[in-house]
Formats: structure tokens, C-alpha cells, sequence
């Protein structure tokens, strides 16, 4: 069994912040240092040799002020580096010394003694000037630190203690566990019973946590802190196995549920914790922590299972907490519409510029890019994606009205329809209504939609698309080859392209028999009279082979990357 070792959450700051010190083997190696330059400034001063340095013959006695020199260097350093040991052992040796200097001066009226005991004198002087001084600096750094690692409300260690000991544990290649705690309710007592209220709560908490952590009750080490608000951590090491953890959460959780009493009024706290395992989990401080929190939400926010307070991360409770996050940020561009597009060129195999698709784009608070893969699923689940489908619609046939204004130009724009949006009853109305307030014929636009479409929902798909063609829009079928569509049912729809998903382009040249694939792709829509159009096209291989099997239009980084509307309305003008 793992032997516990109970330093306490006090001792624990203290091993850390002595952790930092100068290592004892520098003590070792300035006394050698200074043996021996003292050895070498006795032997100097005591000889007559002669050395040779640098082609100069000179006296071995001038370096005594060097040695000498470089002992006291050694001195001083001792007593910066170990303050109050480093202060008296110099003092010792400095004293020890003295007896024999004076002797000699005024016993034996050797006067070239005289600079050795000055300068022992002034070093005497000046280390205790610097010991005086560094007790000042080391009672403020002290201060410093306490602040630095103490919540100053509870007097429990911070996050920030709890950083410094996790590098600990990690150099010391120590498996441990960090829990993040959140206590339940506990913004009702500072709406109801105030915030001093709510201060004497926390701090008694804390009271118990920590007596908990000093005591021997449990089986494994711990160390408590205070994170923010009603948020504490506890990280548990000496464990023999994940029992031992949930048997000290346990004891945690029991001691927090016993009736606290404050200014005589009774409050029965409770608890979620959420946790993860170092190194199982991660060995990323920051992930631990993301991960510790993210399994207290999921207790805490999905209220899963009755009387489950204690949860383990697991990678589909960060998957979970992704989504909520990126709903939220999904929920708040489209409110402030933030929203916005690029645009993909696509080209005849010609490279005769043919129009663009538009592309949905979602930046972070932090102004980097959102990936589609990330956000696109997301708005679907959450029933977003047809006001994303909408605003992206909305800005592309502006970009087309701009366009026709400034060069005349028919282009045609390429725009993505969910299911959802495409099954709306008033879906219809929507795009008509873009396009007369714009004053844009619907022949500049193609919608693209799924094929899965077809499976899912063909009779009403069929309907709409029936309309969407009335009106003189052009369909793509797009990511063909991924879903299940019949060739029946392909034939049914009035559509005019057929879109090659990425995934086939990838393997063409990889193998004949993808080759080929790609290639019955191509004469399926052919057979069918549409135009086919290869997208995730990136090398001038793949435009070689997809011309020699008749793709009729390329979309890819090969000839174009997604680009703002502004650098696609110059490409426009520059094609002309």
C-alpha cells in the first residue's frame, strides 16, 4: 500500500517554496571554493617563485590579492544565496581567521599582513550590511509570495499554489488526481442571507477541508484550495488505486454535508465534483485542470443521474462541453451579426472562371477562425444552420449585385441549403424575396444541397427543387458518392451538377481503381446531363487526370483558396 504522507496543505507551500532554494551543493562547492583560495593566498604570500605568464616572468606573490579576492567573492556569494546559514558560517570563517592575522601584525611585526586583516574587517562589514538588508528583502518577498499563493478570504492556497505543486509532482513522476469541487447553491445564500453570510460559509468550508487534509482519516495525500468564488480543488496523491480517490471525495463530500451553524442559522451545503487523473488523462497542466472542470459541469449542468455527485473525465464530456460552447458563440455572432463569408473560386477545366461558392465563416472572441468541421454540425444539431444558411445567402446575393453593377459580369455564386432550412414551409419565400429586394436574377445563383436528401425526404425535396428551378435557380447535388442515393432517384431530380466530394480527389492518383471511381462518377452525370465539378482539387496532377476523364469545372487550392468578398470582386474584374 502506498504510505500516505501527510505534510499538510502548510508544509506542502513551505517544501514547495524551500524547493525553489539554491541546492546544498553549491553550498559544498563555494566552502571548497574558498578553501581553497585561502590555501593559494597563504602559499602566494609565503614564496618567492617565480611564474611565467603570457611570456612575462613575474613573482608567484602577485596573485595573493587575486586569491584573495576571489575568497572573498565566495563570501559574499555564500551569504547571498544562504541568507542566515550562509551569514554565520562566513562569520565563522572570517573570525577563525582574525587571531592569526593579529599575531602576526603585532607579534611578529609582519606588516604584509595588514591588507588581510583590512580587508577581513571590511568583509565582515559588508556581509553583515548584506544579511541586514536581505532579511528586509526576504520578510517583503516572503509577504509577496504568501499573497501569491493564498486566497486571502479563506487562507486556503490558490490556484496558483496548486500550479507550483503539480510541477512538483510531475518532476518527481507522480501519479495524481485533481477534483474540481463547486459547491450547490450557493448564490442563493448571498442573495438571501448577504455576502457576509456567504463569506462565513466559504471560510468554514475551508476550515473543515483543510483539517481533513492535515488529519490521517484518509488513505491517500491531499492538498485543498480555493480556486474562485464557490470553486475549490483538491489534488490527491499516494494512491493505490481510483477506490482510494472516490473513498477521499467521499470523506470530503461527508464532511462539507454535516450542518454547518453560522450567526445561528443552519445550512446543509452539498457539492459537485468532477475529476481527472494525472498522467492517464493528461500530463498538460492547464488540460488537467479543463478536464477536472469539465466533469464538475457535467454533474452540475446536466444533472445526470439522482444523488451522482462525483464524476471521472471522460473524452465525450469535453466533446459535450465543445458543442455548448460553440452553440453560445454560434448564438451570439448571429445576434450581433458576426456572421460573415468567403468566397471559393471554381473554374471550367479551361480555368475560365465559371463563379464561387459561398462559404460560412465564424470567428473566436479571440479573432481566430472557427473551423466549419467545428461549428457547421453543431448549428445543424442545435437547429441553427438555417439562419447561418440564410445570412450566407443573404451577403452572397449582395456580393452578386455588386458585381453586375460594377462589370457586367454573369457569374454564378454557389450556396449550401441545409435539409432543415430546405423543408421550411416558407423556405421558398425566403429566397424570392432576397433576390427581388436585390434586384438579381435567380440565374446567378446555385443551390447546393445533400444527396442524403434524397433518401431522407425525397417527395417534399422534390418539390422544392421543382420551385427553385421555376424560378431559373441551378441545383448541385453536393458530396456525391458519400450517401446511399439510387440512380432512380438521381434521375428524378431536376438538378444540373454534381459536386465530387474531396474525399475521392484525395485517392485518384493513389490507385487506378479510385481512379476510375472518379472517372463513373464523371459519366454518371454525364449519362444524366449534368455538369460534374470536382471540389478539394490541390495539385496540378489531379487537374491533369480530371481533365483527361472530362470533369467539366474545378474547385480547389490548386487554382484558388476561399478569399474574402472584396479579393473575389477583383478576380471577377481581372477575369473579364
Amino acid at each position: 500500500m502506498t504510505k500516505k504522507t501527510n505534510n499538510g496543505v502548510d508544509k506542502t507551500l513551505r517544501r514547495l517554496s524551500l524547493d525553489r532554494e539554491t541546492p546544498k551543493s553549491a553550498f559544498i562547492l563555494l566552502l571548497l571554493l574558498y578553501g581553497i583560495a585561502t590555501f593559494l593566498t597563504i602559499s602566494s604570500s609565503n614564496t618567492q617563485a617565480e611564474i611565467t605568464l603570457f611570456g612575462e616572468t613575474m613573482r608567484f606573490s602577485a596573485l595573493t590579492g587575486v586569491f584573495s579576492m576571489l575568497g572573498s567573492t565566495c563570501i559574499i556569494v555564500l551569504v547571498m544565496l544562504f541568507r542566515k546559514v550562509g551569514y554565520f558560517t562566513a562569520m565563522f570563517l572570517l573570525i577563525v581567521q582574525l587571531p592569526g592575522l593579529i599575531i602576526n601584525i603585532v607579534v611578529r611585526h609582519s606588516v604584509k599582513h595588514l591588507p588581510g586583516l583590512f580587508t577581513s574587517f571590511m568583509i565582515i562589514i559588508a556581509i553583515t550590511i548584506i544579511f541586514l538588508s536581505n532579511r528586509k528583502i526576504l520578510a517583503y518577498q516572503k509577504s509577496i509570495r504568501d499573497q501569491a499563493v493564498t486566497d486571502s478570504l479563506t487562507g486556503l492556497p490558490n490556484r496558483f499554489a496548486c500550479t507550483e505543486l503539480m510541477q512538483d509532482l510531475l518532476r518527481r513522476n507522480s501519479d495524481f488526481v485533481v477534483v474540481s469541487a463547486d459547491l450547490n447553491d450557493f448564490k442563493s445564500i448571498n442573495d438571501t442571507m448577504g455576502h457576509s453570510a456567504g463569506d462565513a460559509v466559504l471560510i468554514e468550508v475551508a476550515r473543515r477541508w483543510r483539517e481533513l487534509a492535515n488529519n490521517t482519516t484518509t488513505e491517500t495525500t491531499e492538498f485543498v484550495a480555493r480556486n474562485s468564488a464557490d470553486e475549490f480543488i483538491l489534488i490527491i496523491s499516494d494512491y493505490d488505486s481510483l477506490d482510494d480517490v472516490e473513498k477521499t471525495i467521499e470523506a470530503y463530500k461527508a464532511e462539507l454535508e454535516k450542518k454547518m451553524t453560522i450567526d445561528d442559522c443552519d445550512y446543509y451545503m452539498t457539492a459537485c465534483y468532477g475529476y481527472a487523473v494525472c498522467p492517464d488523462d493528461s500530463t498538460v497542466i492547464d488540460n488537467i485542470f479543463t478536464f477536472a472542470d469539465a466533469a464538475m459541469h457535467e454533474v452540475k449542468d446536466k444533472e445526470i443521474g439522482h444523488g451522482i455527485s462525483i464524476l471521472r473525465y471522460t473524452s465525450e464530456i469535453l466533446n459535450a462541453e465543445k458543442t455548448i460552447a460553440i452553440e453560445r458563440k454560434i448564438r451570439n455572432a448571429l445576434e450581433q451579426d458576426k456572421i460573415f463569408y468567403h468566397l471559393q473560386p471554381q473554374y471550367d477545366i479551361d480555368h475560365k472562371l465559371r463563379g464561387f461558392e459561398a462559404l460560412a465563416r465564424l470567428r473566436d472572441d479571440d479573432g481566430s477562425y472557427i473551423s466549419p468541421v467545428d461549428f457547421i454540425p453543431v448549428a445543424e444539431k442545435t437547429g441553427l444552420v438555417d439562419r447561418i444558411d440564410m445570412k450566407v445567402y443573404e451577403m452572397a446575393v449582395d456580393f452578386i449585385a455588386k458585381v453586375i453593377a460594377e462589370t457586367g459580369r454573369h457569374i454564378t455564386i454557389s450556396v449550401n441549403v441545409s435539409v432543415r432550412h430546405l423543408m421550411k414551409n416558407n423556405f421558398i419565400e425566403e429566397i424570392r424575396r432576397v433576390l427581388e429586394e436585390r434586384n438579381v436574377s435567380a440565374d446567378h445563383i446555385e443551390i447546393e444541397i445533400t444527396e442524403s436528401i434524397m433518401i431522407d425526404s425525397a417527395e417534399k425535396a422534390l418539390e422544392r427543387i421543382e420551385q427553385l428551378k421555376a424560378m431559373g435557380m441551378k441545383v448541385a447535388i453536393d458530396d456525391f458518392g458519400t450517401g446511399y442515393s439510387s440512380l432512380s432517384y438521381l434521375n428524378s431530380f431536376p438538378s444540373d451538377l454534381l459536386k465530387i466530394d474531396k474525399s475521392f480527389i484525395d485517392k485518384m492518383n493513389l490507385s487506378d481503381s479510385s481512379r476510375q471511381y472518379v472517372a463513373m462518377i464523371i459519366s454518371i452525370g454525364h449519362i444524366l446531363d449534368l455538369k460534374v465539378i470536382s471540389e478539394g482539387v490541390e495539385s496540378a496532377d489531379q487537374v491533369d487526370v480530371l481533365k483527361d476523364i472530362g470533369c467539366d469545372y474545378i474547385q480547389g487550392y490548386v487554382w484558388g483558396k476561399p478569399m474574402p468578398p472584396e479579393e473575389a470582386g477583383k478576380l471577377v474584374a481581372e477575369s473579364a
